[in-house]
């Protein structure tokens, strides 16, 4: 099968429940057992789950309380993203023998560009395996890969053989394999996206495909255009190895919640603090300052300001942060506070990112 558009050789590297495979490889007393990094409180959050834990519904960013409910042998381990980072180094070591062109989504995960690559090697599926096979035998952990032709196939096809498993997806088999997908397999479909697709009678890729570009655009707004695309194989994003944030930010949980913003000033403070620490290290500076509020009924509330100069001390973050504050009234007690930076001074740098693409028509090995 021909595309109109730039062919690459993309794998997606993604770590077997990553925090929680980190954990029992560490302590062996917790191999084959269900556990949960996080917190187990009433306010404690699952940052990640064993797959003996997932059999019983557990899964991350689930309430503590509620994955205890779910399975009462759960074992919750306290998070220690130094350890997760160290590993995640030595992965990403792995992944720089094949390619410069390595792009981090978090500690776990990562697209590789390996059109061309340092080994020299014209099978990305090979490699693949051989990368499994390297972050094995370095970290004593498994990971799975995607394999494709973008960005978008080779995520959606690295949960097809999880855990410790890797899927191909050459040029030929695209269609058909987005066409019989589905709709909740598609990455950047969520579980509310999922329902609404449902309710219009969006199922499979099949269905999405059939759909307009108008009929998509009417109901999704600006995404209607990517699932319009994404289900024809078409996503030109380039694997971009220097990623610019664009946002900065700190916010905390609390172990009770707050009902008045007096109490929150000295929090507010402490988080001010945290973010121009952040800001300092990574010599970033920016113009709009968002307030995080989250309710004790966990519904969000966001107040932000733009400024006319670029801020990046702590003093003029907390100057604003608390007028954002006292914008308007509380709607509830509070349980998290958090600060953001945005419309950062490192924008203008973005176009610079693009990397040449190698376009193929005919038969592309992989």
């Amino acid at each position: 099968m021909e595309f109109d558009f730039p062919l690459r050789k993309i794998i997606h590297v993604d770590m077997d429940a990553f925090y929680a495979s980190v954990e029992q490889y560490d302590n062996p007393e917790l191999k084959g057992k269900p556990i949960a990094v996080g917190g187990g409180s009433k306010r404690g959050v699952v940052s990640a789950a064993s797959y003996e834990a997932r059999k019983f519904g557990v899964r991350s960013a689930m309430a503590g309380a509620i994955a205890r409910r779910n399975c009462p042998d759960l074992i919750f381990v306290k998070p220690r993203f130094d350890r997760y980072k160290e590993i995640s180094m030595q992965i990403r070591s792995i992944f720089f023998e094949y390619t410069d062109l390595v792009e981090p989504l978090s500690l776990d995960e990562a697209y590789l560009d390996v059109t061309q690559n340092k080994k020299g090697n014209p099978s990305a599926t090979m490699m693949a395996k051989e990368i499994r096979e390297k972050i094995f035998d370095k970290t004593g952990l498994t990971a799975s890969a995607g394999i494709s032709i973008n960005k978008f196939i080779a995520k959606v096809a690295s949960d097809y053989n999880k855990p410790n498993g890797q899927k191909t997806v050459n040029p030929e088999e695209i269609i058909d394999f987005l066409e019989n997908l589905d709709i909740r397999k598609f990455y950047g479909v969520g579980k509310v996206t999922a329902e609404k697709m449902y309710r219009l009678g969006i199922f499979t890729g099949l269905d999405l495909k059939n759909k307009s570009l108008e009929f998509l655009e009417e109901h999704f707004g600006k995404s209607g255009r990517y699932y319009y695309n994404v289900v024809r194989g078409i996503h030109l994003s380039p694997v971009k190895p220097h990623r610019i944030p664009k946002s900065v930010g700190a916010e905390r949980t609390f172990s009770e919640n707050l009902s008045s913003e007096i109490f929150m000033l000295e929090k507010l403070e402490n988080i001010a603090t945290e973010l121009e620490r952040r800001l300092q290290k990574s010599k970033i500076a920016g113009k709009t300052i968002t307030l995080k509020i989250k309710y004790s009924d966990f519904t969000l509330q966001t107040r932000s300001k733009t400024l006319p100069y670029f801020i990046a001390t702590k003093d003029l973050i907390l100057e604003t942060a608390k007028e954002l504050l006292y914008q308007s009234s509380l709607e509830n007690s509070v349980r998290l506070l958090g600060i953001s930076l945005a419309n950062l001074n490192t924008e203008k740098k973005k176009k610079n990112e693009e990397k040449e693409s190698v376009l193929v028509q005919l038969k592309f090995e992989f």
